[in-house]
């Protein structure tokens, strides 16, 4: 099927701006919030030596199979501090029909009439109309990948972007994307098996045909290991998965990755693009028009393609004290989570903000304005890492 002709100004002047740039194919505990949770990432898996693994982590081949399989879920309190994570890389654990399988991540749904009800919300908005990325991704919209991790509920997806980090210029290994793609909240833990695949199924061929399509299509950059993550402090402590509510303004997350492969590039200069995070934005109603990018995967779509919807941002309150969300008219589906939001500043992409939460009718889609507590948890991940 064609690519459909992306219709806003603003969307074309994003596509152009990669066009261009592309080079081709601890967490908190139970106890009050802080302002970011990390969670080390970097135990060696079982015959690399060297670290201590989690208590409870399986040492044998035999009992890595049944780990990597889900056998993680039967952990105590499912791997809610940081010293009980591990997302050690197990090559090939993630082939391309394993890839295929994954589901959209569980739908933090909201209904209309119980979001938004404040003086302090906008109207809801008009939907509008996903579509379809032109392909070649990374000719387009390089920086913009899927999220795919094991959950308890099996493997799951969501999407994810490649972001500037101001302690490596040109040499990032920083990806965006909603703390619930990586944190179940006040109810869970850590996911495992975290990956990104930037630029995913390159040419947008229809998942019943990515299992048999060749590797370097499917993930034409490979696939890197998230070593370290950091999420908000009032995710973990008040995120809900199976609603929006307060904790969805704050629902972020970053992760620093590796190749698999062991290859010595950064994930900006093996894929030749990232985007400007852009903290303290103004509030929605200071934004004319923004885009929001992510691969839906749940009906009616299947998770195959890279879709957007351009439109003008509103404000919502989810209650009364946390900060005005960002909500957008679109009916992108989950899988489209923790997928970035962008405005062209000063000719380069920026993104504003994620994907969080949508409307049970699927007609809207709602993401946290990135302010103080977003660049606390970004700076801190990014100050681990300055010196290596």
């Amino acid at each position: 099927m064609p690519a459909i002709r992306r219709s806003t100004a603003a969307a074309v002047a994003v596509a152009a701006l990669l066009a261009v740039t592309a080079t081709g194919c601890g967490p908190s505990d139970d106890k009050a919030a802080a302002p970011g949770s990390s969670a080390a990432a970097d135990q060696k898996g079982p015959g690399d030596g060297g670290l201590k693994l989690p208590k409870g982590m399986p040492t044998s081949i035999d009992g890595l199979k049944k780990w990597k399989d889900g056998g993680w879920n039967d952990w105590g309190d499912w791997a809610r501090k940081a010293s009980d994570f591990a997302n050690p890389i197990i090559k090939d654990h993630w082939k391309a029909d394993r890839l295929a399988k994954a589901k959209a991540a569980p739908e933090i749904g909201v209904n209309a009439t119980g979001a938004g009800s404040g003086s302090a919300s906008d109207p809801e908005p008009r939907p509008v109309t996903a579509e379809q990325v032109a392909r070649p991704y990374h000719q387009h919209m390089a920086p913009v990948g899927k999220i795919f991790f094991d959950s308890p509920k099996g493997p799951m997806v969501c999407s994810g972007t490649i972001v500037e980090d101001p302690a490596h210029p040109g040499k990032s290994n920083l990806v965006w994307t909603a703390g619930h793609c990586v944190h179940s909240g006040k109810q869970g833990g850590w996911m495992r098996n975290i990956v990104f695949v930037p630029s995913y199924n390159d040419n947008g061929v229809p998942m019943n045909q990515v299992g048999a399509t060749p590797a370097q299509q499917v993930t034409p950059y490979g696939r890197f290991w998230a070593d370290w993550i950091t999420t908000s402090g009032e995710w973990i402590n008040m995120g809900s998965e199976e609603t929006g509510n307060g904790g969805s303004a704050y629902d972020f997350a970053v992760l620093h990755v590796k190749p698999e492969n062991g290859s010595g590039k950064s994930l900006q200069e093996t894929v030749g693009a990232a985007a400007q995070v852009w903290f303290n934005a103004p509030s929605a109603d200071g934004i004319s028009s923004l885009d929001a990018f992510g691969y839906p995967a749940a009906p009616p779509y299947d998770g195959a393609r890279m879709m957007n919807c351009p439109a003008r941002p509103g404000r919502l309150v989810m209650q009364q004290g946390t900060p005005a969300m960002h909500r957008i008219g679109c009916t992108m589906t989950g899988g489209t989570s923790g997928g970035g939001w962008f405005v062209n500043r000063g000719g380069k992409l920026t993104l504003v903000s994620n994907t969080s939460i949508s409307s049970n009718a699927h007609t809207w889609l709602a993401g946290p304005h990135l302010g103080p507590e977003a660049q606390r948890v970004f700076d801190g991940i990014s100050r681990k890492f300055a010196g290596q």
